[in-house]
């Protein structure tokens, strides 16, 4: 490709609270072209994505559009310069028709002032025939596949005029039919000149689909090339660096899972649930886990991995089965009945659970302060227990007093572990426990998780990212729409069989 690119960055930079998310980045996207952006959560790349989609209107450097400079004040200056975005947690009305969806803000009235639901049907209705899309306009969202819906997302964006396309995670959710359909739409949309930027985790689609791709680390760009010139060992050698053999194996190869049979088969069964089932988030589940195992549950977005820790630790109690505590059954009908049958969670949102205006100190004592003080409080003890956690998990700046939010993710990730660990629990569960992370801080908390295994602590993982589970896991479930649908143990396991089994 020639001339001048649709879309070019010069030397773009973003701090957020002194920490830069973005360093002097420079990115081309050409007419009629597919242009992956890859690396590690927290490497920067929704950063600019929101750049380029007007959510972030202040930042250093210049973008240009068709060769004029821009600056956008706002989303909606994104979209009237043609740019859309297609988010991983999609943006549909599920209870409104298609028509609605895809015509959703753009409605044609009648004279009266009216919607005029004949035109909007089938205005909708061409619209989706020309792109190849089968599907009745007048169906309610709510009931197509996940595919489909993601499809008619694209399709709501292309008709609101955009030229320029973001997908974030676009495959993330969908079957392999799926995503050869998907493929197969933006492949018909690139010939027409439509452009994409295609972000994902899922290195074999970046390599299926894309033209170009460029790699981001630590905020700033790693490498780019053509895509017909790369293989994935390039990719993830740029994508984390030399060093890191643990996360390239997980990348790359085949893990060797433990599993009940290892060096834990006679260990104690601390958590048992039999049968479990909450509406239409997961049913009939049932797993163990032993002393001294990790337990990695993996599966795509909306699998219902994320649900099943939620409800064992009592935030949405499950309707039906039966949970076991060291052979005990238990009813978990809240978070603080959990946290004193043994359970600890960390959610996939450290906000929901952390302070970012508080210290360090007061972030790691909130769960046990009943614990430390019956009558009132005591920052001495409270400082001197978080300056144990800043040393044995190595969080930075080791300073008890310093606000959380002016910590990296990574490190309001181990504080988020800390609370957790004054008192240790016997369960201790983990949702998407590395999301939004460098490389670095990644490791750090496969360490941690780690050692807290092999002092004796029951873990659960539960993730949408298969390099997570993979560098955690001793044992893995796979779930696909709210049931398990296979475990490995004592095998070797990759993430390609990872993503067939989901």
């Amino acid at each position: 490709m020639s001339g001048t690119p649709l879309l070019e960055l010069r030397a773009v930079a973003k701090s957020f609270g002194g920490v830069a998310a973005l360093k002097g980045v420079d990115f081309t996207l050409d007419a009629g072209e597919i242009h992956a952006l890859v690396g590690e959560n927290g490497a920067g790349k929704s950063t600019l994505m929101k750049i380029i989609a007007g959510v972030h209107a202040s930042y250093q450097g210049e973008m240009r559009l068709a060769g004029d400079v821009v600056r956008f004040r706002s989303a909606r200056d994104a979209r009237e310069a043609g740019i859309g975005m297609v988010h991983q947690e999609l943006a549909i009305v599920p209870t409104l028709s298609v028509a609605e969806n895809v015509l959703l803000g753009m409605q044609p009235r009648n004279r009266l002032g009216f919607i005029d639901w004949p035109a909007m049907i089938a205005i909708a209705g061409r619209h989706l025939e020309n792109l190849g899309l089968i599907v009745d306009p007048r169906a309610e969202m709510a009931s197509l596949p996940l595919g489909m819906q993601q499809l008619i997302e694209i399709a709501r964006v292309l008709f609101s005029g955009a030229r320029l396309i973001i997908l974030d995670e676009p495959t993330s959710a969908l079957s392999p039919p799926e995503i050869t359909r998907l493929f197969a739409l933006l492949e018909r949309l690139r010939a027409e000149g439509r452009s994409f930027i295609f972000i994902s985790h899922f290195l074999d689609d970046v390599l299926a689909i894309c033209d170009r791709v460029t790699v981001f680390r630590n905020g700033a760009k790693a490498a780019g090339a053509r895509v017909a010139e790369i293989d994935k060992a390039w990719l993830i050698e740029h994508m984390i660096g030399a060093g890191h053999h643990e996360l390239e194996e997980s990348y790359l190869g085949e893990i060797q899972l433990r599993g009940p049979e290892g060096e834990a088969a006679d260990a104690p069964v601390v958590l048992a649930a039999e049968g479990l089932g909450l509406g239409g988030a997961f049913q009939d589940v049932s797993f163990i886990v032993r002393a001294g195992e990790v337990l990695g549950i993996y599966g795509f977005m909306g699998s219902g991995q994320l649900d099943l820790p939620r409800a064992i630790f009592g935030k949405t109690p499950p309707e039906h089965g039966i949970l076991r505590i060291d052979g005990r059954p238990v009813r978990l009908r809240n978070t603080t009945s959990a946290c004193r049958a043994g359970l600890a969670f960390v959610p996939e949102s450290r906000r929901s659970m952390l302070f970012a205006l508080e210290p360090l100190y007061k972030n790691m004592s909130i769960s046990v302060l009943d614990r430390l003080a019956r009558l009132w409080l005591k920052p001495k003890r409270e400082r001197e227990i978080a300056r144990g956690h800043i040393t044995q998990l190595s969080i930075r700046p080791p300073f008890p007093d310093r606000p959380l939010g002016t910590l990296s993710g990574g490190n309001q990730q181990k504080v988020a572990l800390a609370k957790w660990l004054t008192f240790r629990p016997k369960v201790l569960m983990l949702s998407e426990p590395t999301r939004g992370m460098d490389v670095g801080a990644k490791e750090d908390v496969v360490r941690i998780v780690r050692r807290l295994r092999n002092e004796g602590l029951a873990i659960i993982v539960a993730s949408t990212e298969p390099e997570t589970v993979l560098s955690l896991a001793d044992r893995i479930l796979v779930m696909r729409k709210g049931r398990i649908a296979r475990e490995f143990a004592n095998e070797t396991v990759s993430k390609d069989r990872l993503l067939a089994a989901a």
